[in-house]
């Protein structure tokens, strides 16, 4: 018996705008999905929770294999700060809501990756500020698959 092949959702958390970007067991080949313009302060998060949990639902259906990956800002050298324990939070809240397996990646420098992309792309400001969260949570999402790779 063959288990169905894992989809992957990776989440870049922001104040404003949460990126989105998936994944799965066998391409690995990563797309940026969506930005939900939804402010993790709205409703408490919940309407960003119930946002997470749509995409991944129409990613995977209801029987689908899937695994969620955050992106954990980390400060000066790979320590935690309150912002990482602030998504550590919100991550574990999606967790439950989703009952899936969840995993961090170190999201450092994957704005600052996403812009040099798109840096020469054609793109109007406007039109870069909408992808740019959904292509860092691309970066962060094809670091975890090349560690969790590279882990064995």
């Amino acid at each position: 018996m063959s288990t169905s092949p894992v989809r992957y959702l990776c989440v870049d958390l922001g104040d404003k705008r949460t990126g989105l970007a998936v994944s799965d067991s066998v391409t690995r080949l990563v797309t940026p999905l969506e930005v939900l313009e939804v402010p993790v302060s709205h409703e408490g998060g919940e309407a960003l929770i119930r946002a997470i949990v749509a995409a991944a639902r129409e990613l995977v259906g209801e029987r689908g294999r899937l695994e969620v990956v955050v992106g954990l800002p980390l400060v000066q050298e790979g320590k935690e700060g309150p912002r990482a324990k602030q998504v550590r939070a919100f991550a574990e809240r999606v967790r439950a809501a989703l009952g899936c397996p969840l995993h961090f990646q170190d999201e450092t420098l994957t704005s600052v990756e996403a812009d040099w992309s798109m840096a020469r792309s054609g793109m109007t400001r406007g039109e870069k500020k909408a992808r740019r969260d959904a292509l860092a949570a691309a970066v962060i999402l094809r670091d975890f698959l090349a560690r969790s790779r590279s882990e064995g």
